[in-house]
């Protein structure tokens, strides 16, 4: 029995629909993004944790106050010997003596000129550092102790004036050291320091596959280290107000 026309007509434009259509695959859904976390003002956009907040100026030089050997870092300012052993004798002469000889086990800042070839190198200022910013920078970051970072500028360049003055380094009571002329002071064993060469002048001894376990038939102790402790106990400690 043949079907009606109509029907016929009906069936040859559903099967249209179904190939204009393409298979009939379940097509997956798309995820909604997340809308992005709006920025404090000042953050840049490209912040992930949206924890905290940018560091202010004025608290990022509170923390960078490192000073390099070429001077980059020193603040302005000036002082005299005669202004540093003023300032030595009540801040930091309980710990390292008047004349910087150090008291008990307190470290020793003044001497020890040509003694690093001992068998105890009294490796002060004058006799082993090879910089000057490592003294201003080191006075201005801890010093003095129990009240670090109390000092000003000025007092720090006294204070560096009478140690180079103690270590026989300048010799007039009446020198100035100031942001103009400290990278002019040279230490005296500067000179003997250089940078690590241990990859080009080692390399060759270097093992591709270094040994682990037994290496050795026999270990001998060739020497044994020296006791430097500096930390004094709490009868010689100076008071801290």
């Amino acid at each position: 029995m043949s079907r009606s026309p109509k029907l016929a007509l009906l069936a040859g434009f559903a099967a249209l629909a179904v190939v204009a259509a393409g298979p009939l695959i379940a097509q997956p859904q798309k995820q909604a993004q997340p809308k992005p976390v709006p920025h404090a003002a000042g953050q840049p956009a490209h912040a992930k944790l949206n924890l905290g907040r940018l560091a202010l100026p004025e608290e990022i030089k509170a923390w960078d106050i490192d000073v390099r050997p070429d001077g980059m870092g020193l603040p302005p300012g000036k002082g005299t010997v005669k202004q540093g052993d003023e300032i030595f004798q009540t801040q930091c002469a309980s710990c390292h003596g008047e004349f910087g000889q150090g008291n008990g086990r307190w470290p020793v800042l003044a001497g020890g000129q040509g003694s690093l070839t001992s068998d105890r190198p009294e490796k002060t200022i004058g006799s082993f550092w090879p910089d000057l910013s490592t003294v201003y920078d080191y006075i201005r970051r801890a010093m003095p102790y129990g009240n670090a970072q109390s000092l000003s500028p000025d007092e720090i360049y006294a204070l560096t004036a009478y140690l180079l003055y103690l270590n026989d380094i300048v010799k007039d009571e009446e020198f100035e050291l100031s942001d103009k002329n400290f990278t002019s002071v040279k230490l005296p064993n500067a000179s003997t320091f250089y940078d690590d060469d241990r990859e080009t002048t080692e390399k060759a001894f270097w093992g591709k596959e270094p040994c682990m376990k037994d290496c050795k038939a026999e270990v001998k102790i060739t020497g044994r280290a020296a006791v430097l402790d500096v930390t004094p106990d709490s009868k010689t400690a100076p008071k801290v107000d």
